[in-house]
């Protein structure tokens, strides 16, 4: 193959392959990213056939990492980190430990150094973020308090990885020699880590003071000029550029330069577009990461390690989802809670990837890992969805054979029931306000403001926690269980006001609340005409929809049905049933 059609010929044949075989692994019920890394595998060096470049291979993936980080940075939003902070944090840090110590402790006793067993156990930690979302959205999770912890516990795991990044490099050396930061002589080590921290913490505060103010208003400019390419090469001139400039100026990764990219783009009005309109280019290039990923995967260790491989699959497939399910039950979460972050978390992906090509270079662990971390990676992923399957099944099969379960089901949770203070004269013709998020915020404000009464039933514990202490009545749990909507006094209550936008969820809240109250009035939030138009046909509840002012219309009603002074609503579809 002459040298000026390499470029051609690699992505040719990866795109295509990737297609065939993740069109295949569609239609077997798996992601398609496994028929991606398996494209890999089969242009790659380690299998007979047409030979893919590595080199231009691994030149197209490092901007498919540039793109995927600039991505995880675009939708990263600190506020929804912060309502699961009190479990997404310390849970993540830890199932990280767990993961970290069982990988290293499997490769310390396969004869490997310190600083591999090290990496091998990082690699073994972190999951999929491109794997995670998909799946929560196939399911229609990404909303629900479920859904938001995973995202929140996996944003965590990211930020670490991250730092893993960018200290690694520096801490290679004593890695490698196996001996501790204390006895590097002439603290090198500190001096290299303290330069290599400042570098960081100059690119860190560059961005906050300089891109957080350019980024946006460039993307502004571009978007004033009315030309769809020209905004577009605007969003991806920010990402790699940006990624290369922190690499050559601050010595600081790609994937580190890409995500705070993505995160001072978020500062723009203009944030949502650049994600749609750069989707297609960063899902080609992670297309090409992951093609890339399996060219490096080497078929022949499934049949040489065959034991190695299975301590690999069930430290992520079982130590990990262990440890997580615990830590969420701990916390006082339900078990359908657990299951679900369980599943999220059963897998490992590009940031394994990231990492184990990391290690290899910097020879800290060796080529066996790196594969080992592949197949591993491969079955997870092929397994997941039928984990995510399996949750009702196994929580089913959990409480009916488990005396344990039906006690953690059933133990005594504080925020559970309203505390016996709560004054009971709001307790009766109030409004029943279901989900506290940025739409139930809204609401719950107004009604304050007019001094209408109203129970929050929320899922999010810290919010349930945080609203007590303002003095408001609040449950924590599922409002489409009955047990929940009893403690919010729903048979008691004028008006069930849902403002969670699931509609399946929202008809079993109603059915409830209708078995509870026949007379109660009930106002639901749908995202969809579809959805809409279905609710009020079958004259189920009053229906509201829209995105700017959703909330302001909701609450217009809930004030008018209580006689009080309506506020003037625009942007908001209703649909009234009868």
């Amino acid at each position: 193959m002459p040298h000026d059609v390499s470029l051609i010929a690699t992505i040719a044949a990866g795109f295509g392959l990737a297609l065939v075989l993740g069109f295949a692994a569609a239609r077997l019920r798996m992601p398609p990213l496994v028929g991606y890394l398996l494209a890999g595998v089969m242009i790659g060096p380690a299998t007979p056939g047409f030979v893919a470049d590595v080199g231009l291979a691994g030149q197209l993936a490092e901007i498919g990492v540039m793109l995927l980080m600039f991505g995880v940075g675009l939708h990263f939003s600190i506020d929804d980190l912060l309502a699961v902070k009190r479990i997404a944090v310390p849970g993540a840090v830890v199932q990280i430990v767990v993961a970290v110590l069982l990988g290293m402790g499997t490769a310390l006793a396969w004869g490997w150094s310190l600083g591999g067993a090290l990496v091998f156990g990082l690699c073994l930690s972190v999951a999929s973020t491109v794997v995670l979302l998909r799946a929560l959205e196939a399911k229609g999770l990404v909303k629900s308090i479920n859904g938001q912890i995973a995202v929140g516990w996996l944003v965590v795991e990211d930020l670490v990885m991250v730092l893993v990044l960018v200290l690694l490099p520096a801490l290679a050396g004593v890695l490698a020699e196996g001996n501790s930061p204390a006895d590097s002589s002439g603290g090198g080590l500190w001096v290299t880590m303290g330069i290599t921290l400042a570098k960081v913490a100059a690119f860190i505060a560059f961005m906050l003071i300089v891109g957080k103010r350019l980024f946006p208003k460039l993307l502004w400019l571009m978007a004033r000029t009315g030309s769809r390419e020209l905004f577009t090469l605007c969003v991806v001139a920010v990402a790699v550029g940006v990624a290369f400039g922190a690499a050559k100026l601050f010595d600081v990764s790609f994937a580190l330069g890409a995500f705070f990219a993505g995160m001072m783009m978020r500062e723009s009005e203009f944030s949502h577009r650049a994600a749609d309109e750069s989707l297609p280019l960063r899902d080609a290039f992670a297309v090409l990461f992951f093609v890339s990923v399996g060219m490096l995967f080497d078929p022949a260790v499934i049949m040489q390690q065959p034991l190695k491989l299975l301590a690999v699959v069930a430290i992520i497939l079982v130590g990990k989802t262990i440890a997580a399910i615990a830590l969420v039950l701990l916390f006082r979460y339900p078990l359908n809670t657990a299951l679900t972050v369980g599943a999220s978390l059963a897998q490992i992906g590009e940031f394994s990837f990231i990492l184990a090509a990391l290690g290899v270079s910097l020879g800290l662990m060796p080529a066996e890992g790196q594969s080992l971390v592949l197949a591993g990676a491969l079955i997870s992923i092929a397994v997941n969805s039928a984990l995510f399957a399996a949750i009702e099944p196994l929580q089913a099969w959990i409480r009916a054979r488990s005396a344990l379960a039906r006690k953690l089901e059933l133990r005594d949770d504080p925020l559970a029931q309203l505390p016996m203070s709560t004054d009971h004269t709001l307790l009766t013709g109030q409004v029943v306000l279901v989900g506290y998020g940025r739409v139930g915020r809204r609401i719950g404000a107004t009604l304050r403001a007019h001094d209408i009464a109203f129970v929050v039933a929320e899922q999010n514990r810290e919010i349930v926690d945080a609203l007590r202490r303002d003095g408001l009545p609040a449950v924590s749990g599922d409002a489409s269980t009955p047990e929940v909507l009893i403690q919010a006094h729903v048979a008691r209550a004028a008006l069930l006001l849902v403002a969670v936008p699931d509609a399946l969820q929202a008809r079993k809240m109603v059915e409830i609340a209708r078995a509870l109250n026949p007379g109660i009035a009930v106002v639901l939030r749908c995202q969809s005409d579809d959805e809409a138009e279905l609710i009020a046909r079958d004259r189920i509840a009053e229906v509201f929809i829209g995105e700017h002012e959703l909330a302001r219309g909701m609450a217009e009603h809930v004030i008018t049905r209580f006689g009080r002074r309506p506020i003037p609503v625009t942007g908001t579809v209703a649909a009234q049933a009868a």
